[in-house]
Parts: C-alpha cells; structure tokens; sequence
C-alpha cells in the first residue's frame, strides 16, 4: 500500500525534524525514523487506530508528542498532517476539502 503525504503534512514533518535536529544531535534522525516506523505499522494495520471522523484516522507516535492524521483508503494511505499533540486538535480538517476525503 502506498502512502501519501498531503503538502502541508511533508511541511509538517519538514519543520519538526528540522526542530528536533536543532535541539540534540541525531533527535531528528530519530523523530524521522519514529514517523517512518508508524507509517509502516498504518500501512500493515489501516483500521487499527482511533477514528477521528467517518473517513479520518489518528496513529500517535510513542517517542514524541506527534500524531500521524490519516485518511484509509482504498489502494493509498493519505497523511493528511504530522500533528503536535498540543496544537488546536482540528486545524487539519480544512485540508479534507481538496484532497477528495471527509471530515
């Protein structure tokens, strides 16, 4: 299965890798490869975490205060953001809009 990571959610993950690897080194690396681990397990098990809305889906990383927001769907994972725990909890749902999924 395929994953696809809306822009503003490659921006996301972009931004707090390029954080973490500020603030130690090899913090970044090892956020990136958290968020590459989690993606893997969404693409295994897409049904397996807590439903967020009819179409949408959230996987939260162990290591770091971040949620992957996801969008099953038939052939592709959509990530629609790379969300700080700690952000407003639906600032991604404007997203939905244009990339074809439903809040």
């Amino acid at each position: 299965m395929n994953v696809k990571l809306l822009t503003p959610a490659q921006d996301e993950l972009d931004e707090a890798v390029a954080w973490y690897a500020s603030q130690a080194p090899g913090l970044g690396d090892a956020f990136l490869a958290e968020t590459l681990k989690t993606l893997e397990l969404i693409t295994q098990h897409p049904l397996a975490w807590h439903r967020l809305s009819l179409q949408t889906r959230r996987c939260r990383l162990r290591r770091f205060p971040y949620s992957v927001v996801y969008s099953p769907m038939v052939d592709e994972i959509l990530v629609i953001a790379i969300a700080h725990q700690r952000r407003e909890p639906a600032y991604w749902q404007e997203r939905l809009q244009g990339s074809g999924g439903q809040a």
